[in-house]
């Protein structure tokens, strides 16, 4: 990597970053992801397969997929000259990630609240898989912010540091991994089809959601909440399934004072506070994480591209 693409993948990354909070998500037909979706809903079905070939279908059409959604990303990247790549490629990357419409997501279920449960319910059922007709306000809260938790290093996080690896490329590998898992990785009749779709997101995300968790414990440390934190975190982090998204809810829990409640499935938190109490607390987390891994990159990768040079020379 030549020092000048280094120092266009800081502007991309910090330009996209801008370009996600002015623009949101877009709720277009014509998104990538969208788009992406559409596809994997074509075979995403277990009953186009015999059960006896489910597991390697679901192995083929993996990598048909990711390769298929990578290659517009890779075609631009290697033709772009650098000044067009430079003004396009932040509204590219945008599309892998959502940050703003996270925080809007959330939002709309605390705001759905205030017109009724039934109302809350209807938008986290948005969110989140579990079944929602009976969640009272407290569950809804939960489920509404523990999906924020989880995808600050789903949505976020993640693609972010596969661009800052790979490239373009990287970050589109990575968003079509994480919606194949977010479509058929479920222990349902779509178990055999989605297994490598929700193995692979596990492995994807095992390295961010880590950084994610040393973000968090800096900010809390910051706070006088390290410890807490850290408490939960080793006592409730293996609670949720996955090896992932627990440690991060957990880190959150502890540091904020609040508890994650799947009904009958896991409780993670004390509940020193209510989500009403501590909502925009978990927000400000959230943010915190974002800029300051953002950051922390962009210094990474202009330290690594004067290092380039200075060997250069």
């Amino acid at each position: 990597m030549v020092p000048s693409t280094i120092e266009a993948g800081v502007i991309v990354l910090l330009a996209s970053l801008v370009v996600d909070r002015l623009t949101g998500d877009p709720h277009s037909a014509w998104h990538p992801v969208a788009i992406l979706g559409r596809f994997i809903g074509l075979w995403g079905k277990p009953e186009l397969f015999p059960l006896r070939i489910q597991w390697f279908a679901g192995i083929v059409f993996w990598l048909v997929t990711a390769a298929l959604f990578a290659l517009p990303f890779f075609y631009f990247t290697i033709n772009a000259p650098l000044y067009m790549y430079a003004i396009i490629a932040p509204f590219l990357l945008k599309s892998c990630f959502a940050w703003r419409s996270l925080e809007e997501h959330t939002l709309n279920v605390v705001n759905g609240l205030k017109d009724g449960v039934e109302t809350g319910r209807a938008q986290v059922k948005k969110l989140v898989s579990r079944d929602t007709t009976n969640l009272e306000r407290h569950h809804i809260l939960s489920a509404g912010y523990e999906s924020m938790t989880e995808n600050l290093t789903d949505s976020i996080i993640s693609p972010l540091f596969y661009f800052s690896l790979f490239g373009l490329v990287g970050a589109a590998v990575y968003r079509a991994a994480n919606t194949m898992d977010a479509m058929l990785g479920y222990l349902d009749e779509r178990k055999r089809l989605g297994w490598c779709s929700a193995r692979m997101d596990d492995i994807f995300n095992f390295v961010p959601a880590r950084i994610t968790v040393l973000f968090l414990l800096a900010y809390f440390f910051f706070l006088g909440r390290f410890f807490q934190a850290v408490h939960i975190m080793s006592r409730d982090g293996k609670k949720r399934p996955g090896f992932n998204g627990g440690i991060v809810m957990a880190a959150m829990a502890g540091g904020i004072g609040i508890r994650f409640e799947k009904p009958g499935i896991y409780t993670i938190g004390d509940g020193e506070r209510t989500f009403d109490e501590a909502g925009y607390d978990i927000i400000r987390a959230c943010r915190f994480v974002v800029i300051s891994f953002g950051v922390v990159t962009c210094g990474t990768l202009i330290l690594l591209g004067s290092l380039i040079n200075s060997t250069a020379i």
